[in-house]
């Protein structure tokens, strides 16, 4: 192949990184660390300086999805498991699985209860999701909240990551009142 044409052909093939990741229709299923679209239809997408203006006025309610490290299946019965420490924004919420795209209906009904508890029953409170950088979990969670009602939804693509690489304060969560223990 030619210099010219082979140029071309790469040039081509690089188009649809180029163009971003679009929105998918539904929830994403997998692949939950890979690269996220810039927008969620619908809500309102913020970066870190931003995100942190919203925690310190008060007005947000900060919404942690990133899940919960499984026990080992190798590890034996009756042997101490400990959870690490969910180091992530002050005061925010944390619902550990909830990100998924397929999540059981205990933990639909525990993150849609939370929500509304966090909110105070008000629907048009900010809501803002985050997760890790680059993660699915807070975009499909976020895109869920709107399908419960909340009309005020944030969503913060860089997350706790972008966060703590400004230097912000983090503080080491509990997940929120009544966490099932299905995923």
């Amino acid at each position: 192949m030619r210099r010219g044409a082979a140029a071309v052909l790469l040039a081509a093939l690089a188009l649809p990184a180029l163009a971003g990741v679009r929105e998918p229709s539904g929830y994403r299923m997998d692949d939950y660390r890979a690269p996220v679209p810039d927008t969620l239809q619908g809500a309102r997408v913020v970066g870190p300086e931003e995100a942190h203006a919203l925690w310190a006025s008060g007005e947000a309610v900060f919404v942690d999805v990133l899940p919960r490290a499984p026990r080992p299946a190798n590890l034996p019965e009756g042997a101490f498991w400990r959870d690490r420490p969910r180091l992530s924004i002050p005061g925010a919420v944390w619902f550990p699985n909830a990100g998924y795209g397929a999540i059981a209906p205990v933990t639909e009904t525990w993150f849609r209860d939370g929500l509304r508890a966090a909110t105070g029953g008000d629907s048009a409170r900010p809501l803002v999701f985050f997760c890790l950088d680059a993660c699915w979990m807070s975009w499909n969670a976020a895109k869920r909240a709107q399908s419960y009602g909340h009309t005020q939804v944030i969503w913060f693509p860089e997350g706790s990551d972008g966060w703590t690489f400004m230097d912000y304060p983090v503080e080491a969560l509990t997940a929120a009142p009544g966490e099932p223990v299905t995923q």
